[in-house]
């Protein structure tokens, strides 16, 4: 199963996403992220929470949606309103589309106890999407009922 992550700038949400997933599916699920517009660096405070949560970060960069079109995703899963919004690119067309709406943690200002909270409360929903699409995804046995499940789950997440 390949899932591609989706946010405008790619350079957190889809990022954290990215990495959470690699790890916590541990191969039964590949993600790659991207964005229509990637701001080209990964945002520094994805990398710095993300280490301290024991996520490997080497492979993590801001790459445009276009670099993916050999990728050929089962799920695109949007993470910010503004890419979920926009028109995916037609090569996308054969995947299953999902929105999860989450909040921008870079975007947070404050003290560094509330960044920090803003970071640890992002990636725990992460987390927990990831959980039960990992469930689905070693559940199923064929592609097109994982992509069903996966597919309603990720409409309700």
């Amino acid at each position: 199963m390949k899932i591609l992550y989706i946010c405008t700038h790619n350079r957190c949400r889809s990022i954290l996403s990215e990495a959470i997933t690699n790890q916590l599916a541990d191969g039964a699920i590949e993600a790659r992220s991207a964005g229509s517009q990637p701001a080209g660096e990964v945002h520094p405070l994805s990398l710095r929470f993300l280490q301290e949560k024991g996520y490997p970060t080497n492979d993590l960069t801001s790459q445009s949606w276009d670099d993916f079109e050999d990728f050929e995703p089962d799920v695109v899963i949007t993470v910010c309103d503004s890419a979920a919004g926009e028109s995916c690119p037609v090569y996308f067309g054969k995947s299953c589309k999902v929105h999860w709406g989450l909040a921008d943690p870079s975007k947070v200002e404050g003290s560094d106890d509330v960044i920090s909270r803003a970071f640890d409360e992002c990636i725990d929903e992460i987390e927990n999407r990831v959980s039960k699409l990992v469930t689905i995804a070693r559940r199923c046995k064929s592609k097109k009922s994982l992509l069903a499940e996966l597919c309603q789950a990720g409409a309700q997440a």
